[in-house]
């Protein structure tokens, strides 16, 4: 394909003047807690720049769920210059849900010395659940909503040694709750009331933030080795348009430590989230649950003041196979997800803890695209999770 017959977002500057475009068609089954079962298919065209790397990442897709009826999406991953990417996802279904988001990520400001993010988005997910606040809450007391946001979240990176950098941001979220999308479940509406759920009939989020990160790893989004820290203060105030004045505590390390020249990668990932205030909006408290936390358990399942978080990975590369012309590492990664929320860390209980066990299989275009499928088992069964990049 010519380079210049792209449009203007996909330029690419370190591409050749014919760009090898690889389209790969694939089948879309999913099945979460969540939204129910989700099918469909999608087609992957792949960009590549003149040293064969991934360039653009488009995927046209269109699946049915019996909540939502029919989605239409385009998600879009570009690479215009090393060290800056643009990320987009555009979805609407015929049913409450849609997703409007771009990202962008750009390390070539100031002599590469500035780590811009900017996301901005708006959604609607008419399959959130609610149980109630602590780690023992009932699954009987499941609730659907829809969850309808729009917002931002603004942050810049700055160096100050060779393994420090100080990140200062801004966040911004509109919340809109509604009724649900999934009628075989009770509305938190009818089952909740708003003096029982501070935020239920909606609110406000302005939020700054500061953190303290540390990081040796060697690649951003498929790291092989290396470990990273991060501690972040974050204060939502009312004076700038905040629900309330709360503030947010939270520390994270992760650690990637390879073996057999990285064909075999040992992941960890320890966390805490403590959430500090009166009257906190329930979708502002410390959660867990989903594809990124507890994976035995759909999005949001457990809030509460604090939560503590363990996750174990082993990482297998079984394999390197091209396929449609393009190279893929097939890993197998077994796992297990370990937390709780709790009222403060003081007051942890390890009978509050959740332990889901589960295995992944991921296909990796290295530097910058991975695809997964997760499948992890709570004590409410198995819950399936399918997207891109890793969980951390």
């Amino acid at each position: 394909m010519k380079r210049d017959a792209f449009p203007v977002l996909l330029e690419c500057d370190n591409c050749d003047e014919t760009v090898k475009v690889v389209s790969i068609p694939l089948p879309v089954i999913a099945s979460s807690p969540n939204e129910g079962i989700t099918a469909g298919a999608l087609t992957a065209f792949l960009i590549h720049d003149r040293n064969d790397d991934i360039a653009t990442l488009l995927a046209p897709q269109v699946n049915h769920n019996e909540n939502f009826g029919v989605t239409a999406s385009l998600y879009g991953s570009v690479y215009p210059a090393p060290r800056r990417n643009i990320e987009f996802n555009l979805s609407q279904s015929t049913k409450i849900n849609y997703d409007y988001e771009v990202r962008l990520k750009d390390s070539t400001l100031l002599d590469q010395k500035l780590d811009l993010n900017l996301f901005g988005f708006a959604l609607a997910d008419g399959s959130a659940r609610f149980y109630g606040f602590n780690a023992k809450s009932s699954q009987q007391m499941e609730t659907n909503y829809t969850d309808q946001e729009i917002g931002y979240n603004l942050s810049v990176g700055y160096p100050i040694s060779r393994h420090f950098q100080v990140v200062v941001g801004d966040r911004f979220r509109d919340v809109t709750i509604g009724r649900g999308a999934v009628t075989k479940v009770p509305a938190t509406t009818d089952v909740f009331s708003v003096s029982e759920v501070p935020g239920l009939n909606g609110f406000q989020t302005h939020a700054l933030r500061l953190s303290l990160v540390y990081s040796t790893l060697d690649q951003q989004d498929t790291p092989t080795y290396g470990g990273y820290a991060r501690v972040t203060f974050e204060p939502t105030i009312s004076a700038l348009g905040g629900a309330g004045d709360y503030r947010h505590y939270e520390a994270e390390m992760k650690g990637f430590i390879p073996f057999d020249k990285a064909r075999y990668i040992s992941v960890f990932r320890l966390m805490y989230n403590q959430t500090l205030g009166n009257n906190v909006p329930f979708l502002e408290q410390s959660i867990l649950g989903g594809e990124n936390t507890l994976r035995g358990y759909g999005r949001n399942r457990f809030i509460d003041n604090s939560f503590m978080l363990l996750n174990l990975e082993q990482r297998i590369r079984l394999f390197r196979w091209e396929i449609f012309n393009v190279t893929a590492d097939w890993e197998v990664a077994p796992f297990m997800d370990v937390g709780a929320v709790m009222e403060s860390l003081d007051k942890a209980s390890l009978s509050n803890f959740e332990f889901n066990p589960g295995i992944g299989f991921r296909a990796i275009v290295r530097p910058n695209i991975v695809g997964r499928v997760d499948l992890g088992i709570g004590q409410s069964g198995p819950a399936l999770f399918v997207g891109l990049g890793y969980p951390f």
